[in-house]
């Protein structure tokens, strides 16, 4: 291998490797950790609370006693699933900025991470 990286790549392209591979383990760390957190969302003021993980899995959904009407189970529903929706709106958001500290901002497609 010649002196200063492979052969036949200059050395612009060989640290431009070195980057990529460094910002491949940092996007693996950053997801690793931001599946760990957890974000909240809420709907009815509060009557639902949804907790969805940075892997977009829902950890918990609270119910207030007093929103629960047998005569009116629709709204329930649209509740419940209003806050579900945003919880996980707000898990991809999470995850979007945490990769944009590592990407710096480059436009990658979302299948990368």
């Amino acid at each position: 291998m010649a002196k200063g990286g492979f052969p036949g790549m200059p050395g612009n392209m060989n640290n431009m490797m070195k980057q990529v591979q460094k910002m491949q383990k940092d996007m693996q760390k950053v997801q690793e950790e931001v599946e760990q957190r957890t974000v909240e969302a809420s709907a009815g003021g509060g009557a639902i609370i949804v907790v969805a993980s940075g892997k977009k899995e829902i950890k918990s959904i609270t119910i207030k006693p007093d929103v629960v009407d047998p005569d009116d189970v629709e709204m329930l529903q649209d509740l419940i699933m209003a806050a579900v929706n945003e919880s996980i709106r707000m898990a991809e958001e999470m995850v979007s900025k945490e990769m944009g500290k590592v990407t710096g901002g480059l436009n990658l497609p979302g299948g990368l991470f």
